[in-house]
């Protein structure tokens, strides 16, 4: 197993698809790299030599990937906070941010249905019938 910008490759892989695995890393971006490093896109991540591994990873340098990749975006959405903008208070009540309506949708947002109303009417009748009873 190859490890370039601190993930685990398997061997088995295509180098291209591979890259991919690395946060910040599209197919795009890894046609890029190979294109620059000279490395043909079919090759295993077990066929690699050393070398090829180094200028792979040093080519990957000139991008934001993985932790720093992560760093930015958490950077943002706290000075989104801090200012106390719109898109900063949906942030932080987990809603959609984006303009996307919440009344039928955003479950993954907003968590699994609950129901509500009813359960209070069903407890009212029971402790009503057991008044008449008892």
């Amino acid at each position: 197993m190859a490890r370039i910008a601190g993930v685990e490759l398997q061997d088995n892989w295509r180098i291209d698809y591979a890259l991919t695995k690395i946060k910040g890393i599209g197919w795009v971006k890894s046609s890029e790299v190979l294109g620059k490093t000279k490395v043909k896109p079919s090759t295993r991540v077990s066929a690699l030599s050393s070398d090829d591994i180094s200028t792979i990873t040093g080519a990957l340098g000139g991008y934001v990937i993985e932790g720093d990749l992560l760093r930015a975006y958490r950077e943002s959405i706290a000075r989104l906070r801090a200012i106390g903008s719109y898109r900063g208070l949906r942030h932080a009540r987990g809603l959609p941010v984006r303009g996307q309506r919440t009344r039928s949708n955003a479950r993954t947002k907003r968590g699994s249905r609950k129901t509500v109303g009813s359960f209070k009417k069903e407890e009212l009748t029971k402790q009503a019938q057991q008044k008449k009873e008892g």
